[in-house]
């Protein structure tokens, strides 16, 4: 994935582009390139990509021809992935539909829409010829495709960072203006050329400003909206996307269980994003694991480290989070899946809230993040009185998922203090418990090495160390908890 930053600009027909080589940090603007363009646009018959400002095209023409999947902005910037051309000009390419199928849900992706763009292209310079930001100047006739095509003429300006960054962008953005660019009243070209057929944004509820409802309801639609951001990310298996992914699942379902009384009728959500969560939590489990065993041997004396011990607890394990992360795409391609996300679309556009909902943000909240904390002290309570032991680990373990709830109830308050508090629990309890998980692993896999007839010193020592890494933790949460309890 790329990350494409860039602003957009409407022109008049007679627009000219203003001189741009005196833009403060600029060198020089390179000679001018022309190109013409061509791209076909695919979508669901219902238009499912571009109502979530999603575009999928095949261009032809310029020096990025292929295919390309936008998928929404996010803080300014859009990701952008692409691939080469295929040979066929009406299928999508598998990778690419199964990259939006948060979206799509499954429906059928076929030509909308194409465009035919005559394209100037401006390029700033900075030193040593780098190139900071291009301009590009675009005709554009746009044509719906359809029993009765529908075809729409306009020209527009885009200014796209290169190597320079958000500070010259904004100066050319300032020059285009002078010379009389208004900021695109479009999201994209797709979007304006399709005009009235675009789907009207679903209706959402809008709970009374200050209200309870206000702060629970937003912290559900932002969580709803990173999970579906994850979701491609997921799927080409991009740095700590599964575990972002699963965090927005958890976040969700915490949220959704502190605020029981403002949101009804959840249950079944619940369920399903703990399915999630789990699907998710196999190749996440799997991929720190190996990352902290690489750590433990680069770190032991070599001579203490077996050949075959390093490739079973490196390479194994990799092989084992490839297949976690084919299961993940079949339940992420299923329809479960999809009922799922289109639970959450109605829970964030309409969610069920009681009249609790309407009460004082600043008064109610509170108390409901102390009562979740509440909770993580009677857990505490609790596993002081169970026997040493299991039963004891297993006590200590709801402590965590406790401290866990209200950290995340706080998160969505917007109470930074009892997060804060939570988060020193949870993050010593999860360290005792990183270390108990990591011996059974290790357990695990030299009773594997062991039947393969190899030596397993090198698990012994690791167990040894993650034994006394357990320990630690465990010896040190009588003081982390007197600290955020004192």
């Amino acid at each position: 994935m790329a990350l494409e930053i860039e602003d957009k600009f409407d022109v008049q027909e007679d627009f000219a582009l203003p001189d741009l080589g005196g833009v403060p940090g600029c060198a020089r603007v390179a000679e001018p390139l022309s190109h013409r363009l061509t791209a076909v646009y695919f979508d669901t018959p219902d238009l499912r990509l571009a109502a979530r400002g999603v575009t999928l095209r095949r261009r032809r023409g310029g020096d990025d021809e292929g295919w390309h999947l936008k998928l929404p902005k996010a803080a300014g910037a859009r990701e952008e992935i692409t691939r080469p051309l295929t040979r066929s000009a009406k299928t999508v390419p598998a990778e690419l539909a199964s990259l939006v199928l948060a979206y799509t849900r499954g429906a059928p992706l076929a030509p909308v829409a194409q465009l035919e763009t005559r394209r100037s292209i401006a390029l700033l310079l900075g030193p040593e010829d780098t190139p900071l930001v291009e301009v590009a100047d675009d005709r554009v006739k746009g044509t719906v495709l359809g029993d009765e095509p529908v075809v729409r003429r306009w020209r527009e300006v885009e200014a796209e960072i290169k190597e320079g960054d958000a500070e010259i962008l904004k100066k050319v953005g300032k020059r285009l203006r002078k010379a009389g660019a208004a900021p695109s009243a479009s999201g994209s070209k797709l979007a304006r050329v399709l005009g009235d057929r675009l789907p009207a944004p679903r209706p959402a509820t809008r709970p009374e400003p200050g209200s309870v409802g206000e702060v629970v309801v937003g912290y559900l639609r932002a969580q709803v909206a990173a999970l579906a951001a994850q979701d491609p990310r997921v799927r080409l298996a991009g740095e700590d996307a599964v575990h972002q992914a699963r965090v927005a699942c958890r976040r969700l379902r915490s949220a959704l269980k502190a605020f029981k009384r403002i949101v009804v009728e959840t249950e079944s959500v619940q369920e399903e994003l703990k399915w999630l969560g789990e699907v998710l939590g196999e190749a996440r489990d799997l991929e720190v694991m190996r990352a902290r065993f690489a750590g433990r041997l680069d770190a032991l004396d070599p001579r203490l480290v077996t050949d075959e011990a390093r490739r079973r607890l490196g390479d194994d394990l990799l092989a084992r989070e490839h297949d976690a992360y084919d299961r993940i795409r079949a339940a992420l391609s299923g329809e479960r899946y999809f009922a799922l996300l289109d639970a959450l679309d109605a829970l964030a556009a309409d969610p069920p809230l009681t009249a609790a909902a309407g009460r004082d943000a600043a008064k109610a909240l509170p108390k409901i993040v102390d009562s979740n904390w509440r909770r993580v002290v009677d857990a505490y309570d609790a596993a002081g009185r169970a026997e040493e032991g299991e039963e004891r680990e297993t006590a200590m373990h709801e402590v965590r998922k406790a401290a866990k709830r209200a950290r995340y109830t706080a998160e969505a308050a917007g109470m930074s203090g009892p997060a804060k508090r939570a988060k020193q629990v949870q993050t010593v309890l999860g360290r005792h418990q990183d270390g108990v998980v990591a011996q059974d692993t290790l357990l695990e896999e030299a009773a594997r090495a062991r039947e393969a007839g190899e030596d397993t010193f090198t698990y012994g020592v690791l167990a040894g160390v993650e034994s006394v890494e357990a320990a630690r933790a465990h010896e040190e949460f009588p003081a982390v908890w007197a600290s955020v309890t004192g």
